[in-house]
């Protein structure tokens, strides 16, 4: 059976978008309550009974969590231009190493809006 998981991690954090408008609210300093998914997917190990523990999960994203949290976004390297769609493959780069069976980043800039990063796709798509 092939299941996928999420676990959800919260953050606050200040960004400016400097690729916006000058006169665009974006590209003016603010911040957000950040949420982010971290999806996994694969087959369920029928000896054990799950695909993988959360607790795995949350040992990976951690220092992640605690890297961004009341931070500003556009110190952090790799994140100049901390738009949702940047920060989801960001999240994705420093999680894969440690989470094989990742599937997506899904960023939630606000209670309304996200962002879902599913990886690199195969050229041509």
């Amino acid at each position: 059976m092939i299941v996928r998981l999420t676990k959800s991690f919260h953050f606050e954090a200040a960004h400016d978008l400097p690729t916006f408008p000058d006169r665009h609210k974006c590209r003016r300093l603010h911040g957000h309550s950040y949420r982010f998914d971290v999806v996994v997917e694969g087959p369920v190990q029928p000896e054990k009974g799950y695909l993988i523990d959360y607790a795995d999960i949350a040992n990976a994203a951690s220092p992640i969590v605690s890297q961004l949290d009341h931070y500003y976004l556009n110190d952090i390297p790799g994140l100049a231009n901390p738009t949702s769609e940047i920060l989801a493959k960001w999240l994705w780069d420093r999680l894969k190493p440690s989470l094989p069976l990742l599937a997506s980043i899904v960023v939630y800039e606000t209670c309304t809006s996200a962002c879902e990063y599913r990886g690199p796709q195969p050229a041509g798509n």
